[in-house]
């Protein structure tokens, strides 16, 4: 399930949705950044929207560098939670319950984990985020009817990037890329995405498919 993993790996590596305070008056631009396809207007209002977005739910389509594409659904519940379930036949799934991030690997039944505040999901997954200190805009501009807003880190900027797009009419997130260190693009767009809307007990909870009991129960 090597293409199933790449989720994670965007986690490891950056962010991935959500959330912002701070007004643009603040956030930090790389030199040379490209915006004059979006105005700093276009850019807050993205932050304003991400911010708000406490509770979501999406079908998503996660397609890789190679083509390959899997399906399945996307739950938002921040601070700190989140869920990709993959349709069957594939029993893969991603969860993040506050604390650590799990991966469980279907094919070959076996989990694996990683604290949240050890990784760049934290900015993700943290009630707020600035991009004053870890975040930088690399690149701002309309395409393809959105706004794409190019992310990288503040002390490594070279060590990949995420672009949130988003929909103008009505402002949605509509995607997100991922370019890791290697080149390697994976790409989640999201369909049916609603908002504010209320979870199940139990969704953000660790269970392990082979046990009664779930693993942080």
């Amino acid at each position: 399930m090597v293409m199933a993993k790449r989720i994670i790996g965007f986690f490891l590596m950056f962010a991935f949705i959500l959330g912002s305070a701070m007004g643009m008056a603040g956030a930090v631009f790389a030199q040379g950044v490209k915006i004059t396809e979006a105005s700093v207007e276009n850019i807050a209002d993205a932050e304003k929207y991400l911010q708000n977005m406490k509770t979501a739910q999406a079908r998503f389509v996660q397609t890789t560098h190679n083509g390959e594409q899997l399906v399945g659904t996307f739950y938002l519940n921040r601070p700190g939670n989140v869920r990709f379930d993959y349709d069957p036949p594939n029993k893969s799934f991603v969860v993040a319950d506050g604390l650590f991030i799990y991966y469980y690997d279907g094919e070959l039944e076996e989990q694996s984990n990683v604290p949240i505040r050890s990784t760049l999901a934290n900015f993700f997954l943290r009630k707020d985020f600035s991009l004053n200190d870890d975040l930088i805009v690399k690149d701002a501009k309309w395409a393809n009817a959105l706004l794409q807003i190019k992310i990288v880190q503040a002390e490594e900027p070279e060590a990949g990037s995420i672009t949130f797009a988003f929909e103008k009419n009505p402002f949605t997130l509509k995607k997100w890329r991922v370019i890791d260190q290697q080149g390697m693009i994976t790409e989640v767009e999201l369909f049916y995405l609603t908002t504010g809307i209320k979870h199940k007990k139990g969704l953000f909870v660790y269970k392990d498919p082979n046990r009664k009991l779930g693993y942080n129960d």
